[in-house]
């Protein structure tokens, strides 16, 4: 009997009144792959993740997480996931420590057990000699950092990150990407986006690409290469011949 995917999205669509942000959005992803979801700003990624994590109600469609369907089966279905918001909103007036011990107590983590994960994590993360501070001190990349861990506190199997280099300095991006790796060949199922497309091409078992909240490409580098011939194309060409980038060839004709 065939494992079911980790993440299903059927026929998926989310309306504002009359405008249409996602447009019957179908997707699989199994267990212990990275998969980038791509577009260009308004394209519809922010508004797809937040209807996988249940923040928006589709307006017609389904999202199933581990077989649960998000609907039916809210509870069963986000004890799996971990989220990390492109602008992640923590309490800055708690510690790591206590910021991580409030999220562990949503996920009912008995005391000891949280105690632990979260050093941890703060470890990991390179936070251990700030556990104790305040986050209102922290700088961008350790807030980032920390909201990653309250992430990961309950050991989800289904991560989704939107944004999650953004703002950090190479040292901390590559760590990230770096534990992200590491999850993905312990099963845990990634989905994130990214404006930098030389992360995706390298991170990234499969990609898909949104435009106009439409899924207009998926698949491996190698499957996107062949969809036009042209095995030497990098991810940003492919992108932008995808999204409508084309105009850029005309900016340059008329200034040159």
């Amino acid at each position: 009997m065939s494992t079911p995917p980790l993440l299903e999205l059927i026929a998926l669509n989310k309306n504002y009144g009359t405008f249409p942000a996602v447009q019957n959005l179908s997707l699989s992803v199994p267990r212990g792959e990275i998969f980038g979801l791509l577009g260009p700003n308004g394209a519809g990624k922010t508004t797809t993740f937040k209807m996988i994590v249940g923040l928006l109600q589709p307006t017609s469609g389904q999202v199933k997480l581990g077989g649960y369907d998000l609907r039916t089966h809210p509870l069963d279905a986000k004890k799996l996931l971990g989220f990390v918001p492109d602008t992640p909103l923590l309490y800055e007036k708690l510690t790591a420590n206590e910021f991580l011990a409030f999220i562990a107590d949503l996920y009912e983590i008995p005391r000891d057990r949280a105690v632990r994960r979260a050093a941890e994590l703060l470890r990991l993360f390179g936070l251990e000699n700030n556990a104790n501070d305040l986050i209102d001190s922290f700088s961008h990349g350790m807030k980032q950092k920390t909201a990653l861990a309250g992430a990961l506190i309950h050991d989800p199997t289904l991560l989704i990150l939107d944004e999650p280099t953004v703002g950090l300095d190479p040292k901390s991006a590559r760590l990230i990407k770096d534990i992200l790796r590491q999850l993905a060949d312990r099963g845990v199922t990634i989905i994130l986006s990214t404006h930098i497309l030389e992360i995706a091409e390298r991170m990234c078992d499969r990609i898909g690409i949104i435009a106009h909240g439409e899924l207009v490409a998926v698949g491996t580098m190698a499957d996107l290469r062949a969809g036009d011939g042209l095995a030497s194309r990098t991810l940003e060409d492919i992108f932008l011949q995808l999204t409508g980038g084309t105009e850029y060839a005309e900016i340059t004709e008329v200034l040159a």
